[in-house]
């Protein structure tokens, strides 16, 4: 019940109490010892194994990847994704990169020019063609671009898409094909709930997903959806949006949110 009022979905909160289960059965414990205290720390520890499983160190992974590397950011419409393009492209500017912003949603009304925005806020170069264009296209000449000038680094936009639209899902896995990123990064809200759980394990069928951005963790008070969708993907949650400026963004630390699911940290 307490994982599931931190908004971890059901299956989800069913298997790791299932891990805690199969640890506790058959352990011996010292006379006097707290039950309570041995399944809180069985339940903490396959928390963190959970949220640590395939971990990946952004920094680490962008310090020793060959130039440019390119990240693709992918999800349903609504949950941050251009803003959060621009919070790791001020992330990685002030960590000495050079990077180069592609505007692959030519669907949505007004997504090129909110990009356009960013990039004159954060002085960066922003590829794009007309809204209805073929986003594999944008995305393609911004890294032939970004090979051309010697840039660290190409974050593309796409437009956001329904899991459940077929064709948009088939564009995107075409955006893949042609533009080969070294990383693809799946945002949704902190806040979606069992909803993003369905959202990642559709999307993750489709695309191969290395990565989570969980934005409007602010606006969250427990962070379970970090549960959910590390353990539907298999992959680590990258960063956390929290806040509306593009300082902030934190990298994912599994002990603080384990901590503050628990409630033994401050929220």
């Amino acid at each position: 019940m307490a994982l599931m009022e931190s908004d971890v979905a059901l299956p989800v909160a069913e298997e790791i109490v299932r891990e805690v289960k199969s640890d506790l059965v058959g352990k011996k414990r010292k006379i006097g010892a707290d039950t309570g205290q041995l399944a809180e720390d069985s339940l903490r520890s396959a928390l963190i194994t959970l949220l640590s499983r395939n971990h990946l160190d952004f920094d680490e992974y962008i310090r020793t990847k060959e130039k440019p590397v390119k990240i693709l950011f992918v999800g349903v419409n609504g949950t941050g994704k251009t803003t959060s393009v621009a919070k790791v492209a001020k992330y990685l500017l002030d960590r000495g990169y050079s990077v180069v912003l592609a505007a692959g949603d030519t669907f949505r009304a007004g997504a090129i020019e909110q990009l356009e925005v960013h990039g004159n806020n954060l002085g960066l170069k922003v590829i794009k063609h007309k809204t209805g264009g073929d986003p594999a296209a944008v995305i393609f000449d911004a890294i032939e671009y970004s090979r051309a000038h010697n840039k660290d680094v190409v974050l593309a936009d796409t437009a956001g898409r329904l899991h459940t639209n077929i064709n948009l899902m088939d564009q995107m896995k075409k955006i893949v094909r042609v533009t080969n990123p070294d990383l693809l990064i799946f945002v949704d809200e902190a806040i979606a709930g069992n909803d993003a759980v369905e959202r990642a394990r559709l999307f993750n069928e489709s695309v191969p997903i290395g990565g989570s951005i969980l934005t409007k963790t602010d606006a969250d008070a427990k962070g379970g959806s970090a549960i959910s969708i590390a353990h539907v993907t298999g992959k680590p949650v990258l960063f956390l949006g929290v806040g509306q400026t593009y300082p902030d963004l934190v990298k994912f630390e599994p002990e603080w949110l384990v901590d503050r699911l628990m409630g033994e940290a401050e929220a």
